[in-house]
């Protein structure tokens, strides 16, 4: 792990909060208005969702749930794995629609340290464990959700995973380091699973987040500082580009500037740069028919010219190529828009 990263694992407050991988995890309920994600006014169906943080891996995470919270007597769980930043806060509109359309628990796990635990909490259980493990890093990441699933999913469960972004790089390795895995279906959303650094948008974003990343540090950390009414405004006005704004991700992007978040983010970012690079054509191939692509037709970090390649050499394969105008970060407007087309999807393989 780089410098930085063991000087932020250094200044973790000491264990005296008594928060422990085998403690109870912190439940917070996520249906109160604050102002930020819209609440009971948003004009959305009202639908219970929970929030729990724990530590998976040694390191701080937090699972948002729509449905069912234990999964006793379920059989089927949609599990999503985000992209970056993986805050899963990004994702409810998507998945309060994905449950009510098809009546399944929905769960997102975050990526590992990509969250705003509760001050009880501290990012890392032990750092010098977690700069050993790399744990913030890609293969950290994987390993990340493998052990949430064995260690929170009940055995028997069948998965339907869902992947955005690097989130389903994560997913092609999930399966392909374990085959045992019970997955009906894996959707991949806008999926950057090759030639990242070499995508248009890779261009411009390596040497930010591989090299310049260091200097944007001091000024996420200014921003940490600021008073909630402040940064609320300021997030208001860098989204203001956006004219149909979900109010649900105001809330997860004051979170990812509220501390580490953002930093753990570019870290994992500059590995997304260096390490996707081959597409993993033979875990493709084996899991061809539980897999379903949707590739953006404006995707500057997965181009038309990627899911080409994929058309040519898959061709009997489920890949799609938006026609919607949706954009990488659907989450940002077009969230219930993108559950309502994965439910129609996927909606026959859940009664299999």
């Amino acid at each position: 792990m780089n410098q930085y990263h063991d000087q932020v694992l250094q200044r973790i407050r000491s264990k005296d909060d008594n928060v422990s991988l085998k403690a109870k995890p912190l439940r917070v309920p996520t249906d109160q208005n604050t102002g930020l994600t819209g609440g009971s006014g948003s004009g959305r169906p009202r639908m219970e969702t929970q929030s729990e943080f724990f530590f998976c891996s040694g390191a701080a995470t937090e699972v948002l749930k729509v449905g069912s919270f234990q999964l006793s007597g379920e059989k089927v769980l949609l599990l999503l794995i985000p992209g970056n930043p993986g805050v899963v806060g990004f994702y409810e509109s998507f998945m309060r629609t994905l449950h009510g359309l098809l009546g399944r628990p929905v769960w997102a796990v975050s990526h590992a340290g990509h969250c705003a635990p509760p001050d009880s909490m501290d990012l890392v259980e032990d750092g010098a464990a977690a700069a050993r493990q790399d744990v913030f890093g890609l293969d950290g990441q994987i390993r990340h959700k493998l052990a949430f699933i064995q260690d929170r999913v009940p055995r028997g469960t069948r998965l339907v995973l869902v992947g955005h972004s690097i989130g389903c790089y994560m997913i092609l390795e999930m399966m392909r380091r374990s085959p045992e895995l019970e997955v009906l279906k894996a959707v991949l959303l806008f999926p950057t699973i090759e030639r990242m650094a070499q995508s248009p948008q890779g261009k411009v974003m390596t040497p930010v987040l591989c090299q310049l990343r260091y200097l944007a540090y001091l000024p996420l950390f200014l921003l940490s500082l600021l008073p909630q009414r402040v940064a609320a405004l300021l997030v208001r006005l860098l989204l203001r580009g956006v004219p149909a704004l979900d109010p649900c991700v105001l809330r997860p992007v004051l979170d990812m500037f509220s501390g580490d978040c953002a930093v753990n983010s570019m870290y994992l970012g500059g590995q997304e740069m260096r390490m996707v690079q081959e597409r993993d054509n033979a875990t493709i191939q084996k899991n061809l028919d539980r897999l379903i692509f949707y590739y953006g037709a404006t995707d500057h970090w997965c181009p038309v010219s990627y899911f080409q390649d994929m058309r040519r050499d898959f061709p009997h394969g489920d890949i799609r190529l938006c026609e919607r105008g949706i954009r990488h970060a659907f989450v940002l407007d077009a969230g219930q828009e993108v559950a309502q087309m994965v439910a129609a999807w996927i909606g026959g393989s859940l009664t299999e």
